[in-house]
């Protein structure tokens, strides 16, 4: 690399001096440090938002029912719950929650 190039002018560089398979499994191999990187993210908002919502008692029903909300929809995505019947309970819970906050 030169003084002045882009520090990932030489990555690029070597990318064009390989074949077409090899520059492909440098791409894939990018991408997944990418997700992997995002999901990393995911997991630590994820961690830091249950320790606020574990912090304190609700100090309103609309409180209560965002804790609650949460929950149904973490319970929502889960094996257990793919049940229609429990779906379509989750549904109706989530809808009362909307209706009756306002």
């Amino acid at each position: 690399m030169k003084r002045g190039d882009p520090p990932n002018s030489s990555c690029e560089q070597l990318d064009d001096r390989r074949g077409l398979a090899a520059q492909r499994d440098t791409v894939e191999r990018r991408q997944k440090q990418g997700v992997a990187a995002d999901q990393a993210a995911i997991r630590s908002r994820t961690a830091a938002l249950e320790q606020q919502l574990a912090r304190a008692p609700a100090a309103t029903w609309a409180e209560a029912a965002d804790k609650a909300r949460y929950l149904l929809t973490i319970f929502a995505t889960s094996p257990e719950c793919s049940d229609p019947r429990r779906q379509k309970l989750i549904r109706s819970v989530l809808s009362d929650f909307d209706r009756l906050a306002h």
